[in-house]
This record gives structure tokens, C-alpha cells and sequence, in this order.
């Protein structure tokens, strides 16, 4: 199964507040998804960004792919070269 670490959009028009989820590739955007491990508030000043870093360099060990925004997130926050690191370890 291709997993995929994504946002899942959730708050009111025009006050988008995200979910960071493990999903499925194939299921929607707002659909079904395997687990939560995180939120991102992009209306803060600052934005607001809480992952469980934890979860996710598991989850992208196991083989699950950043979406492209969740990927800039995860850079910003340090958790790629964590991935990276603990990979090389391998």
C-alpha cells in the first residue's frame, strides 16, 4: 500500500486549519486516513506547526512519501535530515 504524509484541510471558508495525516495515496484529500500526527495553523503569525516527529520519521521509514507541502514543512522543522540521518544509519 502507498502511504502518503499529507493535509487534510479542515476550519471554515477562508479559515483553512490542517491536519497532518498518514493516508492512503489512492483516498481523497479529506477522506480516510490511517493516522494523525500533527497540525499546522497557517493563520497564526507565526504559523503554528505541531507534528509528533516521532511519527513521522517512522512513518517515512516505512516508505510513506511527503506530500510536497508537508515535505517544506518537515524541512523547516528539521525532521528531513532526521530521516536522513537515521536512514544512513541503517
Amino acid at each position: 500500500m502507498a502511504t502518503k504524509i499529507r493535509l487534510k484541510r479542515m476550519g471554515s471558508k477562508k479559515a483553512p486549519f490542517y491536519r497532518v495525516v498518514v493516508a492512503d495515496s489512492r483516498a481523497p484529500r479529506d477522506g480516510r486516513f490511517i493516522e494523525e500526527i500533527g497540525t499546522y495553523n497557517p493563520l497564526k503569525q507565526p504559523s503554528a506547526f505541531n507534528v509528533d516527529e516521532d511519527k513521522a520519521v517512522n512513518w517515512m521509514l516505512e516508505g510513506a512519501q511527503p506530500s510536497d507541502t508537508v515535505r517544506n514543512l518537515f524541512s523547516k522543522a528539521g525532521l528531513m535530515e532526521r530521516v536522513h540521518n537515521k536512514k544512513k544509519e541503517q
